[in-house]
């Protein structure tokens, strides 16, 4: 059945829908599903130019009506593959949820990470490209994604670092004068795979009551989905706690120079500071924001040592954002940070870089129930009592009872009370949990990056 064949016989999607009285949303689960419920054959056959066989024929993929009729016993005798008409991908949860979608992108036999979701309206191509991301599949909660496409401006990084994207709708074209690629097209060359036709709002009620869920998708090219296999594959992965993947992410030793979009904010011309930022899984707009807020950055990979840092003579050393447990990285990250500190080197932590900073100050990292993703997080300034609208993206947070007294709470979470920002009383260090670089998102916290260069200009003008 060519479903889009049969909607252009009846004139159209309106029309199709008023003929069978149904609504458009109907249509669209026809489109969908490649198929039109037999219960509407009657009046669609009513239509000149639709036969029974244009109902009944699988015209997605021509085959021999032998070897059709042959694959469909098949499908009926394989218990392996339960996938139901027009499905080719599922999403298996380890607590044994199975959901069936169409998959895009690359094809997959099953990649297997945390699930989560993020509540974001734009920026689909930033959220895949932050390695924050990195060893998760990410559940989009507003249902149309990728209709503006893919462009080579919006990566975050060189490469996607989500393992895969669950959405509702299916992909459609993209409409926009910036798109270079369809989101599909993108995924394949990423070697990612997305599904969709899911019910997303299932999915994020699911790990707001339940916390974080470990899953596979799976987008074979055979088409032959083993759930059972893919349950059991996603019940041995370990999670997310205890696991070090800055260092899959971070890149080479690099002179960054960009600053933020021209029409934008202009950048900071003069006494530009010497500021070496530690690269955990930064997102290029971070690098960005420190350019136009009046830095000259050079970016040093997550293993850098304490020595190699000094030996740039920053000024000032920021700590990126980045994936995975902060325990695990900060078994090498922590010790090089404390140097610095010592160095008495102004410091500004972000996200994964707030929690490497809390940890070399005395704290302690814990799992969050839920997650923060998304870019429309609420945190409150303790100071000043206002509240900024944020962009997150994390799964573990700063124990506000492990931090020692010479270390104050400057900003807390307004969704569930979970620690937002953190600053030391005798050194010049402070950092937020949040992504003051917001992109996409909003732009509430550029001034922590003012913050940072004044820092820095005071201690020059004081020969420090």
């Amino acid at each position: 059945m060519d479903i889009d064949k049969i909607i252009e016989k009846a004139g159209g999607a309106d029309e199709i829908a008023a003929l069978a009285g149904v609504g458009l949303e109907a249509v669209r689960k026809w489109r969908q599903s490649r198929m039109v419920p037999t219960k509407h054959w009657p009046a669609l056959l009513r239509v000149p130019g639709i036969a029974l066989q244009d109902l009944t024929a699988d015209l997605t993929a021509p085959q021999p009506p032998q070897e059709q009729a042959q694959q469909e016993q098949e499908r009926e005798t394989d218990v392996s593959n339960p996938c139901p008409p027009g499905a080719n991908a599922a999403l298996v949860l380890a607590d044994g949820t199975v959901l069936w979608g169409r998959g895009f992108g690359a094809h997959t036999d099953g990649a297997v990470g945390e699930l989560c979701f993020s509540t974001g309206m734009t920026g689909y191509q930033e959220t895949l490209t932050d390695p924050s991301f990195a060893g998760q599949i990410v559940t989009f909660t507003f249902p149309h994604i990728g209709n503006v496409g893919t462009n080579a401006d919006d990566n975050e990084a060189p490469k996607m670092a989500a393992l895969g994207a669950v959405v509702k709708e299916d992909i459609t074209a993209p409409a926009s004068w910036r798109s270079h690629d369809p989101l599909a097209a993108w995924l394949k060359q990423h070697n990612r795979a997305g599904i969709s036709g899911v019910d997303t709002r299932a999915i994020t009620r699911t790990l707001r009551d339940n916390g974080p869920q470990t899953a596979i998708l799976a987008f074979p090219e055979n088409g032959r989905i083993d759930t059972d296999s893919l349950l059991n594959r996603a019940r041995q992965w370990p999670g997310l706690e205890g696991m070090d993947l800055a260092k899959e992410v971070t890149q080479p030793k690099r002179v960054w120079t960009q600053g933020v979009w021209e029409t934008t904010r202009p950048a900071r011309t003069e006494n530009r500071r010497r500021v070496v930022a530690m690269d955990y899984g930064a997102k290029d707009n971070i690098l960005r924001c420190l350019v136009t807020a009046g830095c000259d950055v050079t970016v040093l990979p997550a293993t850098a040592t304490a020595e190699e840092i000094l030996e740039l003579k920053p000024e000032g050393v920021f700590l990126s954002n980045g994936p995975g447990d902060p325990a695990a990285t900060g078994t090498y990250a922590v010790p090089a940070i404390r140097t610095v500190l010592d160095a008495n080197v102004p410091v500004f932590g972000i996200c994964l870089g707030h929690q490497l900073l809390a940890q070399a100050l005395g704290g302690k990292t814990y799992k969050l129930e839920r997650g923060h993703r998304g870019a429309n997080q609420p945190v409150k300034d303790i100071e000043t009592g206002r509240v900024e609208i944020t962009s997150q993206n994390h799964g573990f947070a700063v124990d506000e009872k492990s931090l020692p007294t010479d270390v104050k709470v400057t900003h807390v979470s307004l969704f569930d009370g979970s620690n937002e920002g953190i600053a030391s009383t005798t050194k010049d260090a402070f950092s937020v949990q949040y992504h003051p670089e917001a992109s996409p998102g909003p732009s509430d916290s550029f001034y922590l990056f003012e913050r940072f260069v004044a820092v820095m200009d005071r201690r020059a003008k004081a020969g420090a």
